[in-house]
Parts: C-alpha cells; structure tokens; sequence
C-alpha cells in the first residue's frame, strides 16, 4: 500500500490542529479530548491516535496551537505604534495582551485555562515558561531601548524590569476576565499608563 503523500498528511495535520483549535475556543482545555475533535473534524478517534497516541500528546499539541495562533493574533496596538520604540512599543506589546475586546478576551481565557494544564506536567510547565521567557525577552529589548533614549534612567535592570511589566500585565489579564465590568478597556489602558508613567519616573 502505497503511503499517503506528504502534502495530504501536512493538509490532515493542519485540518487536525484547526479542530483542536475550534475545540479549545468552544470548551476550554476542560472539554479538550480525542472524541470532541474527532466529532469537530467528523472523523474517528482512531484517525486521531495516529497524531495523538495519548491525552499527554493531545495536550502538548493543544499549547503549541495556542502559541501560534497567539504569535499570530493581530497586534492592533504595535500597528498603530508603527516604528515607535523604546516605552512607546512596550506600552503597545503591553495593551495587545490585554482583554481588550471580546476576540482578545476569548483567547485570554484559552490562556489561563492552559496555565492549570500546563502546572499538571513538568514537561509542560517547562515549554509554557520558556513561552514566557521569550516574551520577557521582547520586553527587555524595548525596555533597553527606552533606557537608550533616555526614557528610564542608566543602569536600568532591563531583566527585571521586563519581569515586573509581565507580572504586572498578566495580573490585570486575570482581574479583567474575573471583573470585566470593574475593568473595562478604558480603565485597563488607564493602568498600564499610569504603570509606565510611574516607571518613567522612578
């Protein structure tokens, strides 16, 4: 039998991770399972095993989508920044993590449902923390640049500083998503004002 062709198992793969996709925006990580996405697709579970032999293998897909698909989001805030650097762009990467609008608040909630999937697993919670590595290292890149142009002052720990603005910003993901009308758009863009004012003042 002559095996299947390697565009139609990329085609399979990508249809495979687009159910998984439709999945998690619908149900959560909670409902995540082989039979939802086989129903999803139409499809058997058995088609399934062949990309996914367990739970474990499903899940590990599941946080890789949701990483592309959040390296892929729009990125309203930084368009509208343009070639702005320094404070200017880390306030932009800032705002496009936020629950801004129903679209960017579905995808929050995908993300902290992760978070309790991803704590489960030690192999997995190492993947989700180099995930966040990487986005404390986009910020550092700003924050040096805004200590380049004067914006904070010499000898700023770009490091830590990166880490404070992600904890910061991660922690008003949560308040916003548990109280959104405590938090609305208007005022969680009225704290990461405030939070950048008060940094570039320190």
């Amino acid at each position: 039998m002559t095996p299947p062709a390697r565009t139609d198992h990329d085609a399979r793969r990508t249809e495979v991770s687009q159910a998984v996709w439709r999945v998690l925006a619908a149900h959560g990580f909670g409902g995540l399972t082989l039979r939802a996405v086989a129903a999803e697709m139409g499809a058997t579970t058995g088609l399934l095993t062949h990309y996914f032999p367990s739970k474990r293998a499903l899940l590990r897909h599941a946080l890789e989508v949701l990483d592309r698909r959040s390296a892929d989001r729009p990125r309203p805030a930084a368009e509208r920044a343009g070639a702005a650097s320094g404070l200017v762009m880390l306030r932009a990467t800032l705002l496009d993590i936020l629950p801004l609008d129903d679209g960017s608040a579905a995808s929050n909630r995908i993300w902290v449902a992760s978070w309790d999937v991803a704590l489960a697993d030690p192999e997995l919670a190492r993947e989700h923390a180099e995930r966040y590595r990487r986005a404390r290292e986009r910020m550092a890149g700003h924050i040096a640049e805004a200590e380049r142009l004067g914006e904070l002052p010499p000898g700023t720990r770009t490091e830590d500083v990166a880490a404070a603005a992600q904890s910061f910003v991660l922690g008003l993901v949560v308040q916003a998503l548990f109280a959104p009308r405590e938090f609305p758009a208007e005022r969680q863009i009225a704290l990461v004002d405030d939070y950048l004012a008060r940094m570039g003042h320190q």
